[in-house]
């Protein structure tokens, strides 16, 4: 047995020292972060980040494939590479189902969601539920809400993911490889990279989508072919399955029966097949249709042409990840069984770092041993770009939702300064949590890192779909109802989580005392209970209480959605006071800045010059471009089609691989 563990361990260092002992896989990282640093350096020069008016005007003119590059790229990160490959290494192609169900939900967005938010004239989801609703209650939940959802999924996992490519490269020890990655991508940050994300995104997609074609053809090559990869993969079996003189129970280390198959029994599946329709689209519902960072790209597009073409040049990208990154995570386990199969948890304490299993490091280590000198540099380098964009992005966002939105409801009188100081002081705040966290991420869901993090969507994703979900379609659903219904779901979920993780997730090599009725629903079906008890209690509640006048509904409901009637919004109060406000700053007197100040205002983007202000022509026209969802009838005719075709494929490939 001694034997086998050290035949186990031995790829390890050979894993540490291939990585980056050449001058090419070092050139080709340098020469790129020097472009990427390059970019964001332009990026400042060339952004216009002063007029209010350009800002708003560029923001209905983004044509279709930008619009669905950055729908992708936004879409998949470098979680996705670890988290799919690992998954599907572990359980076979089941995993790959949750992202063809985007192949459905990006045309419910295109079709449905977006010409509703055009018509409302909304920018942001909140402001959408601000004039639906009316009040402050459901924003600052929101708010909430999301960084729960951020520092839970986005930022650990990202963190977590980016770290074990370095581990894997460098064969250093995860929070040394943490460190690195922070450190980097401060840097990254204030060169520019968040300036640069917006040129950066659809050149890192065509790198990652070129690099990973290039390591898919490599892996397929080294298996012999499809049916020779099939039958290898029934195959890949450790070699050390023994602790001490005890077996470990075979449906710990064989590959699943089912592994070719996407919809699994509905009670014993890892994956059962109506939580996978049901479930997963309530949660497709929340990130695809009312996630900011995915229907911002949508609201910014020319016309809906041009933004339904974007969604399904999206969802015929949304077929790749299955063939580029969870079958060749399951060849990484037919090339490096021992390691990413791992099941005694000393070897795979020694192989990456935690006991529950290998299977995070099925895509870093095909692309570390099996890329040639050179593209493995450029996965390498491109991996961590994509992550670190993310990072920079999230980290804006949370800092932007706790200053705006909680911060500035407890100091009503903070200055631009403080704020500025509060945000930043909170971005160390949320990477400390997260770093924090990522224990919790090793080690949840059997060291998966997708199933990770589906399973915490599942706890708190429910409630804000079936609150979209209602107050589209459902004209009666009021601002209590839509409250209590987000309260009460998110403490349903929120018990579920902490309970889960107080007892520890359930392995093959270690059950759980966590009660039957809590952690043995699949969180998938948890998901589909969740929703139901929500659009239950949202119902209930706004039929025992006062409906929403029609007038203040125009264009913010489906039924509602033709309606031309002036609407008078719920927040009127709000808007004037925003306008009073705007109105004080334009007109007040230009201070005498410092040329040092000039130049560090301009380099972090906080430059006082006001746009010009534009008449009320310019406004009405603005306006009109900003809710106009109208359509040519050739462009219309020929976006439907091509979305029923979308729909027939997602069909026959659900079908065929079912």
């Amino acid at each position: 047995m001694d034997t086998t563990a050290s035949t186990t361990t031995a790829p390890a260092p050979s894993g540490k020292s291939i990585a980056i002992n050449n001058a090419a896989d070092i050139s080709v990282i340098v020469v790129y972060f020097i472009v990427v640093l390059a970019v964001g350096l332009w990026a400042m020069f060339a952004t216009n980040r002063g007029t209010v008016g350009g800002f708003f005007l560029a923001g209905r003119s983004m044509v279709w494939w930008p619009i669905g590059a950055s729908l992708f790229a936004s879409n998949i990160g470098s979680g996705h590479f670890v988290g799919l490959a690992g998954t599907g290494a572990a359980a076979g192609i089941a995993i790959g189902g949750f992202e063809w169900n985007a192949l459905v939900m990006v045309v419910i967005l295109g079709w449905i969601f977006v010409p509703i938010y055009i018509k409302a004239g909304v920018v942001t989801m909140p402001e959408y539920l601000r004039k639906r609703f009316g009040g402050k209650r459901i924003q600052i939940y929101l708010s909430i809400l999301s960084l729960l959802l951020y520092i839970f999924t986005k930022i650990s996992a990202d963190i977590f993911s980016g770290a074990i490519f370095i581990q894997v490269a460098m064969g250093l020890n995860i929070y040394v490889a943490i460190i690195i990655l922070l450190t980097i991508t401060a840097l990254y940050t204030i060169t520019g990279g968040l300036a640069a994300v917006i040129y950066t995104d659809t050149l890192q997609t065509f790198i990652m989508l070129v690099g990973s074609i290039i390591l898919t053809a490599f892996a397929f090559n080294e298996v012999g072919g499809y049916d020779s990869f099939m039958k290898k993969y029934m195959e890949a079996i450790p070699s050390n399955i023994t602790i001490g003189n005890e077996s470990i129970n075979p449906k710990c280390y064989e590959p699943r029966a089912d592994s070719f198959h996407i919809f699994r029994n509905p009670i014993s599946g890892d994956m059962p097949w109506p939580g996978l329709i049901f479930g997963l689209s309530i949660l497709a519902l929340w990130y695809w249709c009312t996630d900011q960072v995915i229907v911002q790209r949508c609201l910014s597009g020319k016309n809906m042409s041009h933004v339904k073409a974007g969604c399904i040049m999206c969802g015929y990208l949304k077929l790749l990840p299955m063939f580029l990154m969870v079958m060749p995570g399951m060849i990484s386990r037919i090339l490096y069984t021992d390691k990413v199969a791992c099941v005694v948890p000393e070897v795979c304490k020694e192989v990456c770092d935690t006991e529950v299993g290998c299977s995070n490091i099925a895509y870093p280590t095909l692309v570390v041993q099996l890329m040639p000198n050179g593209l493995r540099g450029l996965m390498l380098s491109v991996m961590l770009a994509s992550l670190m964009s993310s990072l920079t992005s999230i980290f804006n966002s949370a800092s932007t939702l706790f200053t705006m939105d909680i911060y500035t409801k407890v100091r009503k009188q903070a200055s631009e300064r403080e704020l500025m100081i509060v945000g930043r002081l909170f971005i160390l705040v949320l990477i400390g949590i997260s770093i924090a966290w990522v224990p919790v991420v090793q080690s949840a869901q059997n060291g998966q890192l997708f199933d990770y993090i589906q399973s915490i969507t599942s706890y708190l994703g429910p409630p804000i779909s079936a609150v979209f979900f209602l107050a589209i379609f459902c004209k009666r659903v009021n601002e209590q109802g839509a409250f209590w219904g987000l309260v009460i779901g998110l403490l349903i979920g929120l018990s579920r989580m902490i309970t889960e993780f107080a007892y520890g997730t359930s392995s093959c090599m270690k059950s759980s005392n966590c009660p039957d009725i809590i952690c043995k629903v699949h969180y998938l079906y948890f998901a589909i209970i969740l929703f139901a008890i929500c659009i239950v209690i949202i119902l209930t509640v706004s039929f025992l209480t006062k409906p929403i006048d029609e007038v203040h509904l125009y264009r913010l409901c489906w039924t509602l959605r033709n309606r031309t009637e002036e609407r008078i919004d719920l927040d009127t109060d709000d808007t004037i006071k925003l306008e009073e406000t705007d109105l004080g700053d334009e007109t007040a007197p230009d201070k005498e800045v410092s040329c040092f100040r000039r130049a560090f205002n301009w380099f972090c983007g906080l430059d006082d010059q006001k746009g010009p202000k534009l008449s009320k022509e310019e406004e009405a026209a603005l306006q009109m471009k900003l809710t106009d969802t109208t359509e040519s009838p050739f462009w219309k005719r020929v976006g439907n089609i091509n979305g029923i075709i979308l729909l027939s494929v997602a069909v026959f490939c659900h079908a065929y691989f079912a």
